[in-house]
């Protein structure tokens, strides 16, 4: 694996999709810019983070939403790997575990940290953190906090360049929601998306819906049918009271 070569083909990608190369970024944002793509969040299991489905005719990537907002983050650079660098099959369905055995998604993994967490921009942030000392949980949850990155995510990246062993990980891995509230953070980081959202499609499936609505193609029970294969009841179903009133959304 070419540390130097992911972390270059990181920076590539935040740039094409308009970011600078050491920012902070709201990969979701980003990835709702994709010419093509449709970015499903789906109940995918215990053992399943996400997966990748790429051809001439489809790109499709699908996180599990039950796991955690960190995760999620990670998982969606990680699938961004495979749609942009993967040179195996065009189908990937890709595993929880953060320690994988395959060549090509350690590739990924690293890859995902690198974009969301930049080699220069994590050095600086340490620097600025922990200083000449040696990395803290306090530390390590407000570089999390920082770049959006999952608490595991982070604890490895930060094993695999030398700021910690990993015979911390049991150490650092109990009581983090608990230390990270009592730092006076947010704990949205560390949730799963609410149980009502869980299910819910984004990107060009809704805007070829949207195509043949305006286009008068098919019928409006086709239309309603087609959102709800998509688990967009909410459109189907109309706008919510606010946008019906006509109220301003700050």
């Amino acid at each position: 694996m070419d540390k130097l070569d992911l972390n270059t083909k990181a920076q590539e990608l935040r740039e094409l999709l308009g970011e600078d190369a050491n920012s902070p970024v709201d990969i979701f944002s980003l990835a709702n810019q994709i010419d093509g793509l449709t970015l499903v969040f789906y109940p995918l299991g215990a053992n399943i983070s996400g997966m990748c489905v790429r051809d001439n005719e489809i790109k499709l990537i699908a996180i599990n939403s039950t796991m955690s907002y960190g995760r999620q983050r990670f998982s969606l650079a990680h699938e961004l790997y495979h749609l942009y660098y993967d040179d195996e099959s065009g189908f990937n369905v890709c595993s929880k575990k953060l320690d994988p055995k395959s060549e090509n998604e350690k590739c990924a993994d690293q890859f995902a940290s690198y974009f969301l967490a930049p080699y220069k921009s994590l050095r600086a942030a340490i620097k600025k953190v922990a200083g000449e000392n040696q990395v803290s949980m306090r530390n390590v949850i407000a570089l999390e906090q920082y770049f959006g990155m999952s608490h595991l995510a982070m604890f490895w990246r930060l094993v695999s360049e030398g700021y910690l062993s990993r015979d911390k990980l049991e150490d650092y891995s109990s009581g983090v929601m608990s230390a990270a509230r009592l730092l006076g953070y947010d704990d949205k980081l560390y949730k799963p998306t609410p149980v009502e959202m869980q299910k819910r499609t984004y990107g060009y499936y809704l805007k070829q819906v949207e195509e043949l609505r305006q286009k008068d193609l098919v019928s409006f029970g086709k239309i309603d049918e087609l959102l709800l294969d998509a688990f967009r009841d909410d459109i189907a179903f109309g706008l919510n009271e606010e946008d019906q009133e006509g109220e301003a959304i700050d």
